[in-house]
C-alpha cells in the first residue's frame, strides 16, 4: 500500500518525468544538506515534497540497484521510496535497502554529523548503523548545455583563454 494519499499529493509539490524528478531530488538533498547522489533513482515517473512535514516521495517504474562504486555498496530502490526530511537528516525511509554481506537490510535513517565530520550515517531499525565518507555519494552536476551559438563560442574563448594563461613548468 503506498504511503502517498490524494490528501498528501493535495498540499504538496508534485514533478512528472524523469529529468524533472531528478533535479527536484538533488535540489531537495541539497537543501537539506545531504550529498547530492544519495538516492540515484532510474526512470522516475513522479516525485513529490510536502514541505510542512518533510515528507518526501519518489515513484520509479520498477526497482532498481545501484553501486557506489568508492564504499563497494549495493543499494536497492523500490517502485516507491518515501522519508521524512530535515536538515542533515532522513528519517522514516522506507523502499531502500543495502546489501552486507549476505543479507539485504532496510535503511530506516540516514544522517549527517553535525558539526560536520564529513561522515554520514546510515542506520537500519534495530539501531546498527555504518558511516561512510559523504564524498563517497557526491555526484557532478551536470549543466545544462546553451544553444549551439553560445556553447562554440564559449568553447573557442575558452580554448583561447587557457591558451593565453598557460604557465610553463621548468625543471630546477
Amino acid at each position: 500500500m503506498s504511503l502517498v494519499t490524494e490528501e498528501i499529493k493535495a498540499k504538496s509539490e508534485v514533478y512528472r518525468g524523469d529529468e524533472l524528478c531528478q533535479e527536484k531530488t538533488q535540489l531537495v538533498l541539497k537543501e537539506v544538506g545531504l550529498p547530492n547522489g544519495l538516492l540515484p533513482l532510474k526512470d522516475m515517473e513522479e516525485c513529490g515534497y510536502e514541505k510542512e512535514s518533510g515528507f518526501v516521495w519518489l515513484k520509479q517504474k520498477k526497482s532498481s540497484t545501484h553501486k557506489f562504486e568508492k564504499i563497494g555498496k549495493l543499494v536497492s530502490y523500490a517502485p516507491e521510496v518515501t522519508a521524512f526530511v530535515e536538515v542533515g537528516k532522513i528519517k522514516k525511509l522506507t523502499g531502500v535497502k543495502t546489501k552486507e554481506l549476505l543479507l539485504w537490510l532496510t535503511l530506516t535513517d540516514i544522517y549527517v554529523d553535525n558539526p560536520p565530520t564529513g561522515k554520514i550515517t546510515f542506520q537500519i531499525s534495530s539501531g546498527l548503523s555504518r558511516s561512510f565518507p559523504t564524498s563517497a555519494f557526491e555526484v557532478e552536476v551536470k549543466v545544462k548545455e546553451e544553444k549551439e551559438e553560445k556553447g562554440s563560442e564559449v568553447k573557442e574563448g575558452a580554448a583561447a583563454a587557457a591558451a593565453a594563461t598557460a604557465v610553463q613548468v621548468k625543471e630546477v
